[in-house]
């Protein structure tokens, strides 16, 4: 999924088309070349979103639907989408072709990411064993119990603080066919209280037989992650590892130097990292010349405070 100013511009390899409201009168593109976005106002509406997602679904042939995004449903800052799911769960008979879908593709000028109310989001997926993409954005009361789904190919969740069960309920899903992984931790402040620890099962991967894109990203504790990334079984069948957009320092890039190696990778992203120019031009001349593509763009610089304590930051927090 493509996502570009913080609104998605594709998913499911098919362009985002935004469902217009009743007073626009725009021609509408054939139902399976489009990634559908339904929307409201996010505050103060006029129309519920299940309103106007009951009007999407007499308006376009939804058995054709292939990929759906749910956009802002009012007042996104005080209430979760437990009405949306549940309006997409009672038209699961009428959308037979889904294979994609997001809950909450919400920009910074509707509702900050870490302000996103969630709610139960398994649902969905019982409702949908075809499906094969899944994600949504705003950890806040997200509630996803360990789930069996036999076809998911694809899980994205994004946070600017997510929170420990959740971590350990996706490490304990059964997701036999899961490719990729993508995972925003997000930073303490924001409500993310992961550990390591909690990120075990994921990094051993035995309940992932199929991953090959791993993504723990946009974390505090981007150094303990890499470390404990180096020696994780999970990593020697991976395509590409993505522990950007976080803290990531020197530390955590010796560790991974100094762990298993890495030369199998197709990508390694870094982006948005702390590391010094000298561990930049190690990692390149490691990695670099071994057909490894490595992104160690927006190298960031620490906040000293007058005390001399270092502070880093996450790319996504509030």
């Amino acid at each position: 999924m493509a996502i570009d100013d913080d609104f998605m511009q594709e998913l499911y390899g098919l362009p985002v088309f935004d469902f217009p409201d009743a007073e626009t009168k725009a021609e509408l593109p054939a139902p399976s070349s489009v990634a559908w976005r339904v929307s409201v106002e996010a505050y103060d509406s006029e129309v519920e979103w299940e309103q106007e997602f009951a009007r999407f679904t007499e308006t376009v042939d939804t058995t054709e639907v292939r990929a759906l995004i749910v956009g802002a449903w009012s007042d996104v800052y005080d209430s979760g989408p437990a009405e949306v799911i549940e309006a997409i769960v009672a038209a699961r008979d009428q959308l037979p072709a889904l294979r994609a879908l997001f809950v909450g593709d919400i920009d910074s000028m509707q509702c900050e990411i870490s302000w996103i109310n969630q709610g139960l989001v398994t649902p969905l997926l019982d409702a949908f064993p075809a499906l094969l993409e899944f994600g949504l954005r705003g950890g806040q009361h997200l509630e996803f119990p360990a789930v069996r789904h036999e076809r998911l190919r694809s899980l994205t969740i994004e946070t600017g603080g997510l929170d420990a069960e959740i971590v350990r309920n996706v490490g304990a899903s059964d997701l036999p066919a899961l490719e990729e992984l993508d995972l925003w931790l997000g930073t303490s402040w924001y409500g993310a209280t992961t550990s390591v620890a909690d990120l075990a099962p994921i990094l051993a991967g035995s309940r992932l037989p199929r991953l090959r894109h791993l993504a723990l990203h946009n974390s505090d504790i981007q150094d303990e992650i890499a470390t404990a990334v180096a020696g994780a079984p999970v990593v020697a069948r991976l395509e590409t590892l993505d522990l950007s957009m976080g803290t990531l320092g020197d530390e955590g890039a010796e560790a991974l130097l100094g762990g298993q190696p890495l030369t199998h990778l197709k990508k390694l992203d870094l982006h948005h990292n702390f590391l010094s120019e000298g561990m930049r031009d190690r990692i390149l001349a490691i990695l670099g010349t071994t057909g490894v593509e490595v992104d160690l763009s927006e190298t960031e610089d620490a906040d000293i405070a007058d005390d001399g304590t270092e502070h880093r930051y996450t790319a996504v927090a509030e």
